[in-house]
């Protein structure tokens, strides 16, 4: 199934208690439908002393929201949109829905 999300797209978080922030998408969980985005929905980790970390205690890290909680931003208007796919020259591409803009190749149908 197409996403309508990939790494690195800049999103807007539209269900939660971060609804309303911008965030760039660091990582896809695809087979949990789920994905990382900077800034938002920061847990706290516990993390025993180690060698890597000899101090231990607690660390700040980005947990995985819902991919349906995230809109793409439409560079055009600043805001999130949904999106579209089209076919053009053999390549699918996303198309925010209410400008027209075009939000990046897939790859070849």
């Amino acid at each position: 199934m197409a996403r309508h999300i990939k790494r690195g797209d800049t999103v807007v978080v539209i269900a939660g208690a971060d609804k309303g922030k911008q965030g760039k998408v660091l990582r896809m969980i695809p087979d949990k439908d789920r994905v990382v985005v900077e800034g938002i929905n920061r847990v706290w980790k516990h993390v025993k002393p180690s060698q890597r970390n000899p101090q231990g205690g607690r660390i700040q890290k980005d947990a995985p929201i819902h991919v349906s909680n995230v809109q793409p931003l439409d560079p055009a208007t600043g805001k999130g949109t949904r999106v579209k796919f089209e076919v053009r020259e053999g390549h699918k591409h996303r198309v925010a829905v209410k400008t027209g803009t075009d939000l990046g190749r897939l790859g070849k149908v």
